[in-house]
């Protein structure tokens, strides 16, 4: 068998379920995610005005008085509870390929912006602080939303739906209800039986929202489903 013949084959069998729906613009997140990701919430004086900032998690002191890229701040408090009324929401933005995370303190129609990373940076070092190993193995690219990639063996001609084993079947079905909580997804699945020795040879291609990763709760039910397919 060709190049040709196989990819001609891969195309018309691989399977593929998706998840109606577009990336969420955004999502709503509580303090506590702030602090996942390696964050503090501070409030104090940038370049003389009163306002809410960030800085990475243990690296600011009240009264500590600092300089970032021009700008001046004054540390008054760490943030330990939300002010009353004000919520954490944040998107990702994408600039010259390259995804960020934005960060908004919202009240009302009021919006400041505490936070503006690198994504993918974010992203990974979020799953090495939580140990969601089979995550950062999968990780290939983070824009809007995240390609997860998890392939075993040699390519062969991919397998129909009724013949799939109950570990991948379990994955698609677990994979459905992330997607759910996400909003968006979408599976393609390559299943190629098993080798020899009886292991399976498959290569599964996952997109969801880089910013439903954020939450936890999500990113764990992801790490998991990876760690049993196999």
């Amino acid at each position: 068998m060709d190049l040709f013949q196989l990819r001609e084959l891969q195309a018309i069998n691989t399977l593929v379920f998706e998840t109606l729906g577009q990336p969420e613009k955004e999502r709503e997140f509580k303090l506590k995610a702030l602090k996942r990701w390696g964050f503090d919430l501070l409030f104090g004086k940038k370049d003389g005005e009163a306002t809410f900032f960030t800085a990475e998690t243990g690296k600011r002191n009240v009264g500590d008085k600092y300089e970032e890229e021009e700008i001046k701040y004054e540390v008054e408090e760490i943030i330990h509870e939300l002010p009353k009324n004000k919520k954490i929401f944040a998107h990702i933005e994408m600039f010259e390929g390259k995804a960020y995370l934005i960060g908004e303190l919202r009240e009302g129609d009021s919006n400041i912006e505490i936070l503006r990373v690198p994504a993918g940076a974010i992203l990974l070092t979020y799953f090495k602080k939580h140990k969601l190993h089979h995550l950062i193995e999968a990780v290939r690219n983070v824009g809007t939303a995240t390609e997860l990639v998890k392939q075993r063996g040699q390519e062969g001609k991919p397998v129909p739906y009724e013949q799939l084993p109950n570990v991948a079947r379990r994955f698609l079905r677990g994979a459905k209800d992330v997607e759910e909580d996400a909003g968006f997804g979408r599976v393609a699945l390559s299943y190629w039986g098993e080798n020899k020795d009886g292991d399976a040879r498959f290569r599964v291609s996952w997109l969801l929202p880089t910013i439903a990763l954020f939450d936890i709760n999500i990113a764990e039910k992801a790490d998991k489903l990876l760690a049993a397919f196999k």
